[in-house]
């Protein structure tokens, strides 16, 4: 069983891929689940603070300069570098408003194993999502209302209260679960990895579902756009994290965290308050950024073993 769950984990890019084939072929499969999206998403939150403490807190308070210069990458860079796609490529607007929320949102869980991999700073990792994800119920909605204010219009405190809802109150629930129910926190954490890939999985296949018509037109250039978006972020991250004298580990890590987005609560925002086809930008993203982290890991960790090789040779 164990094996089983670890496999699900770690072929969440290739799940992910073949329930958007699926979504795509027979949408029957996956249209019931959009009357579900914020329960969904709620459930993987639920998990993401289930893997959160008290001493993660005292962290943020503990390093206060490097997560305040990632918090800053991450709702600057990735908001203004949709902004500019939507204009160079003349988006119509239910697609630009799905790439601006996709830009607006913070950073996603899967950054935190990302950072692992890649060597980085994985307490820095978790700090800045946590951070990220408090502050969306106001920054989200501000900064979507503030850069697509004039393609559609945007209710500010509906999308906070949603926001709240479905990612803030979650994410306390379950820090108070590994708190004040630890033995019970320890029985369901292994499940929860499982679980939170199962439900973005259904998402994804949620979201090609309802909008297939439109996929099928739409998706290549889509692809094109999140592949920019993905890449801009990482490299502006790792770029303005370096220009701010982090080292190397931090660097990679606010890079990796500014590039890696919350899709999952893109998706859901998008299908509650706009239309499938504003969702689709999140959904493709769901996909790339899980190889796109991979890959970006793979390069640090063999940049830094033949560094270590060097250093070793030269001794």
């Amino acid at each position: 069983m164990q094996k089983l769950g670890k496999g699900i984990v770690d072929d969440m890019a290739v799940l992910v891929a073949a329930a958007g084939v699926i979504g795509a072929l027979y949408p029957p499969a996956f249209a019931w689940a959009g009357h579900y999206v914020s329960w969904l998403l709620g459930l993987v939150m639920f998990g993401m603070g289930m893997t959160l403490s008290v001493e993660d807190f005292r962290r943020v308070f503990a390093r206060p300069r490097y997560v305040a210069i990632g918090v800053f990458a991450q709702f600057l860079i990735m908001p203004l570098v949709a902004y500019a796609l939507v204009r160079v490529f003349h988006l119509p607007p239910e697609l630009a408003i799905g790439v601006i929320l996709l830009g607006t949102c913070p950073g996603g869980t899967a950054s935190n194993v990302i950072s692992y991999l890649a060597r980085g700073d994985v307490a820095l990792s978790v700090s800045m999502t946590m951070t990220t994800t408090l502050l969306a119920p106001v920054v989200t909605p501000a900064l979507t209302y503030l850069l697509a204010g004039a393609y559609i219009e945007v209710s500010f405190s509906s999308m906070m209260l949603s926001i709240a809802e479905m990612v803030l109150l979650p994410v306390l629930l379950g820090l108070l679960v590994h708190h004040y129910f630890e033995p019970v926190s320890r029985r369901i954490m292994p499940v929860m990895p499982v679980f939170s890939v199962l439900c973005i999985v259904t998402l994804v296949g949620c979201v090609v579902a309802l909008s297939s018509t439109k996929l099928l037109t739409v998706g290549p250039l889509m692809a094109v756009l999140v592949v920019l978006h993905n890449a801009f972020g990482l490299a502006l991250g790792y770029g303005l994290a370096k220009c701010f004298g982090m080292e190397s580990r931090g660097a990679r890590t606010v890079s990796i965290e500014v590039g890696m987005q919350n899709s999952g609560l893109a998706v859901s925002l998008a299908l509650l308050y706009f239309n499938p086809a504003a969702a689709i930008p999140g959904a493709i993203f769901s996909v790339w950024h899980n190889i796109s982290g991979s890959l970006f890991a793979n390069f640090w960790v063999r940049r830094d073993e033949k560094k270590e090789k060097k250093e070793v040779v030269y001794e």
